[in-house]
């Protein structure tokens, strides 16, 4: 059975720095996309950013281009969000995702499809 299990959200000030991680099992990680969303009350669904497998590289939504970084470690099988100059519109409960039943189901993301999602960690930023 395929577990995600995300930690590291917080309450900051804005212009601060959080580092949310997503433990993965249950799924051979290095050859999955992983992704990050987010959602605030009210909003619906958001993705933020995606890492490819191997050294593809990564894909980021325009909002949050340049101040946060995606990375994995497929030796831990985590997944990392590092979120820098956080801003009040960030707060949402963060999720991490991958694709877990195949490529007709879910949400088009960065080029990855994801249908499988953790229980999120909160990232609340007030001004």
């Amino acid at each position: 059975q395929v577990q995600l299990v995300e930690s590291g959200g917080d309450s900051v000030q804005a212009g601060g720095s959080l580092r949310l991680s997503c433990a993965a099992s249950g799924l051979t990680f290095s050859s999955y996309c992983m992704g990050w969303f987010r959602q605030a009350p009210g909003k619906e669904r958001e993705g933020v950013a995606v890492i490819y497998t191997g050294g593809g590289g990564a894909y980021y939504d325009n909002s949050v281009e340049g101040r946060f970084s995606i990375s994995r470690d497929n030796a831990k099988t985590t997944v990392y969000l590092q979120m820098n100059s956080l801003k009040p519109e960030d707060t949402a409960m963060y999720y991490c995702s991958t694709n877990v039943y195949g490529p007709s189901a879910g949400t088009w993301f960065g080029n990855c499809r994801f249908n499988y999602w953790g229980k999120g960690t909160q990232v609340t930023v007030s001004s």
